[in-house]
């Protein structure tokens, strides 16, 4: 287990974020904002699929009212973001935030960040500030360029603008489309500041891409036990960002979600088709929630010893192969045997502990 790095903890609705509590998984809805129904579908599938937090872009008056339906109906607690004007802001506090998401540098003048900070205080919910290397302060930028030194001044003025009004009920993100630069600005800050921190890799692209962008950047800080919340932003369907997220917390073993499969990359040894194999074992774990360590392997070299650290597992073999339980040899299987047998076994086990 990785040691966490103390933060303060906010409270979000029905959850808590930060002081040791769990990483929470979060994702944005990106269905049309004036549309409540289709709203209201998409947080149901992300909820299925485990999002504990859902946030939802808040651009107009119309959306405002919309907002305050859903509020109504969800089963998770919603983030209003907003941007530019701070009267959205205020009016998404009254319809039910359970937090907003703010930069105060594009939403006007002090005295409108104070009257958003007072309506926050008034109704006991957090603000997250979102610190974006893509909008920083001018005067920042003329003085560090884009970098984390940066990013973490901007999200220093914030703090201090927060404590004139006596509001330190908040979470930070420091978000980059860069890795390097996202991890480096969030490193800085968690050794300087208590507040929980957001991670992301803003802008992170379709998932081919936007995977391996998340799981370095969000794996180099959880890592480090920095983060309190998480969300994996992909191009496409929300409810994917949810299942790569815990897939990355299970990596360190922050969070349980479903089985962990592992296989072996094959080599020259392999003669059964194990690609195939993994694939079909795969699609029959989908759905299942139950966490579980099932090994795929392909020879006599590795296999058994990997398949007998599995909860459950196989090692194949040209004629067939073995089935391993808890490090204990249950079958030597056919081929057509091998694969039913172990789904069978999977399934079982499920069923015990569902």
């Amino acid at each position: 287990m990785y040691t966490r790095e103390k933060t303060q903890t906010v409270q979000v609705g029905n959850l808590y974020i930060g002081g040791g509590h769990p990483v929470v998984v979060q994702s944005m809805v990106n269905a049309d904002p004036h549309d409540a129904e289709a709203i209201l579908s998409q947080i149901q599938r992300l909820f299925v699929a485990g999002c504990e937090l859902v946030r939802l872009a808040v651009p107009d008056r119309e959306a405002v009212a919309v907002f305050g339906q859903v509020c109504q109906s969800s089963p998770v607690p919603l983030v209003a973001d907003i941007h530019f004007d701070y009267r959205l802001a205020l009016a998404a506090i009254d319809a039910g935030a359970a937090k907003v998401r703010i930069n105060p540098g594009n939403i006007g003048s002090e005295d409108r960040v104070a009257q958003v900070l007072q309506a926050a205080k008034e109704a006991g919910i957090p603000i997250r500030i979102g610190v974006n290397s893509g909008s920083l302060p001018k005067d920042l930028l003329e003085k560090y360029g884009v970098s984390p030194q940066a990013m973490v001044e901007a999200a220093d003025r914030y703090i201090k603008l927060c404590a004139q009004y006596d509001f330190n009920n908040l979470v930070f993100s420091l978000k980059a489309s860069t890795v390097p630069l996202a991890v480096e600005a969030s490193l800085e800050f968690a050794r300087r500041y208590p507040f929980p921190q957001h991670l992301g890799i803003t802008e992170a692209g379709p998932p081919e891409v936007g995977i391996i962008k998340s799981a370095a950047g969000l794996g180099a800080l959880l890592g480090q036990g920095i983060g309190d919340t998480i969300r994996v932003s992909l191009t496409g369907d929300p409810v994917q960002e949810v299942e790569v997220a815990y897939r990355i917390l299970q990596a360190f073993n922050l969070r349980e979600y479903g089985p962990q499969l592992v296989s072996c990359p094959t080599c020259g040894r392999c003669q059964v088709p194990l690609a195939e194999i993994a694939t079909e074992v795969a699609q029959a774990l989908q759905g299942i929630r139950t966490p579980l360590k099932v090994a795929v392997m392909g020879c006599a070299v590795n296999g058994p010893g990997e398949a007998r650290e599995a909860d459950i597992g196989i090692a194949c073999g040209p004629d067939g192969g073995l089935l391993f339980k808890n490090g204990e040899i249950i079958g030597k299987l056919s081929r057509d045997q091998l694969i039913p047998q172990l789904i069978a076994e999977i399934k079982q086990i499920s069923g015990r502990n569902s």
